[in-house]
């Protein structure tokens, strides 16, 4: 066989392999593109791709008794708690794994007393404690001086700054600030703290005019 006659043959077999199916259950499928696929009967269509979801629209921001519930702070939390003190609303806001739990009107620092903006996290608690002014250099009868038995105390630095029951400063939680530095809340609030927020809780504090740490215990 000559070497003409060799491509000859070589060529017509591509030719037969192309025309035949590549097994005797394969149907020809014809795609030709920026076309729609073509329609041939006993052979299952092309599945066309699912449209993607539009995106939900945002919520409308939430109220909590009147108060509108910020975003929550970016802050890491090993517990999945995660709270938001707020001296502009005189709220403290709560979250658990992202989701929104409550709030609860609260009252701190005064501009005499502030309390410290930053992110502290949740130490020892205790069921009952006295925060006494002399142990930072105030006598107990001076002005300024206090000796206060507290219930539902949570510490939140080893600075002295506890979140803790304080019906004393009931009229002013939610509106003004009136403590040495510590988060007020009622004693209802202060049981659910007490016996829900597990330690190492972050609990950021915001808008205060407060700098620097306390070191010894406030009420």
């Amino acid at each position: 066989m000559t070497a003409k006659s060799v491509i000859v043959a070589c060529a017509g077999a591509v030719a037969v392999g192309l025309a035949l199916p590549a097994s005797a259950n394969a149907a020809p499928v014809t795609i030709i593109p920026g076309l729609p696929p073509i329609d041939i009967p006993g052979v299952a269509a092309p599945s066309k791709p699912k449209p993607k979801p539009k995106p939900k629209p945002q919520p409308a921001p939430e109220t909590d008794n009147g108060v509108t519930v910020p975003a929550m702070p970016a802050v890491s939390s090993s517990t999945g708690w995660v709270a938001l003190a707020d001296d502009a609303s005189h709220t403290i806001f709560w979250w658990k794994d992202g989701e929104y739990n409550r709030s609860m009107p609260i009252s701190m620092g005064t501009n005499q007393h502030p309390t410290p903006n930053g992110t502290y996290h949740t130490k020892e608690k205790h069921r009952e404690m006295y925060m006494d002014s002399s142990t930072y250099g105030v006598p107990i009868d001076s002005p300024e001086g206090y000796r206060t038995y507290v219930e539902y105390a949570v510490r939140m630095d080893w600075g002295g700054i506890f979140i803790h029951g304080a019906p004393w400063s009931v009229a002013q939680q939610g509106v003004s600030n009136a403590s040495h530095g510590c988060i007020n809340i009622n004693l209802t609030n202060a049981k659910w703290v007490f016996d829900t927020i597990p330690r190492g809780t972050p609990i950021v504090v915001r808008g205060t005019i407060g700098g620097g740490n306390w070191r010894t215990p406030r009420d």
